[in-house]
């Protein structure tokens, strides 16, 4: 079969450009210290995990709000609406992974770049500040009405894709979660790039956990992954 370069990157966000772990924990460790400085970093993701979970009544990050109050009692942390708000409106502040901004600039040379995150537009419209702006396109939660790993998600991101003329064939799908972009994404039918954030440590952090499936391509950067492009090594069969 021949092969020929992916024309469009689509990526998670949350997690895989931006580090959500080290921007809550970053919160939670400076606006309740005394707290904080009762638990280490993997408690707190493992109540994060747990507690954000299935149970969405609200989209991200405004349902950190949520999950602020139900870790109250479980980490000790004080119960005030205005700290439960600011964890929400904290992403503002959750850094970029630190190969992120540069390694998308160079993706950028070759491929259109759309964010297919679970996050709401106006926390995606800061995070997107913070990432220098990459992308072509943007699909958010608040408009696809559901979250990844709903397959309906990404037939609503596939359906603006393929109002711009590109088909599945077209498409390669770059995420750090299994449980969110990476299972569903093969089953669908495309190709997935992981980009393993956590490789040599333990657990999945903030992330749910989820049967593993093997991605197309597996690097532990997204600078790792714009040098295989840069040297060839990513190709789309057709």
């Amino acid at each position: 079969m021949a092969k020929r370069l992916p024309k469009v990157l689509t990526f998670d966000v949350v997690g895989t450009l931006i580090d959500f772990e080290a921007g809550m924990i970053n919160y939670i460790r400076a606006a309740c210290p005394e707290a904080a400085a009762k638990f280490d970093d993997e408690t707190f993701l493992a109540a994060y995990r747990r507690i954000r979970g299935n149970a969405k009544p609200k989209r991200f990050p405004d349902d950190l709000e949520r999950v602020y109050h139900e870790m109250v009692p479980e980490l000790g942390l004080p119960d005030d609406p205005k700290l439960a708000r600011g964890f929400a409106e904290s992403i503002e502040h959750w850094p970029a992974f630190p190969d992120s901004v540069e390694a998308l600039k160079r993706l950028k040379k070759h491929f259109k770049l759309v964010a297919m995150t679970n996050a709401q537009r106006w926390s995606l419209k800061l995070m997107e500040k913070t990432l220098d702006h990459p992308f072509d396109d943007t699909v958010t939660v608040d408009e696809a009405l559901c979250e990844k790993p709903d397959p309906k998600y990404f037939a609503f991101a596939r359906g603006r894709l393929s109002r711009d003329g590109f088909e599945l064939g077209d498409l390669l799908h770059v995420a750090q979660s299994q449980y969110h972009d990476i299972g569903v994404a093969r089953q669908l039918g495309y190709t997935v790039c992981w980009i393993e954030r956590r490789q040599g440590m333990k657990g999945t952090g903030g992330t749910l956990e989820a049967a593993y499936t093997k991605p197309d391509y597996h690097f532990p950067t997204l600078a790792a992954l714009a040098d295989a492009v840069e040297a060839g090594q990513v190709e789309m069969l057709y």
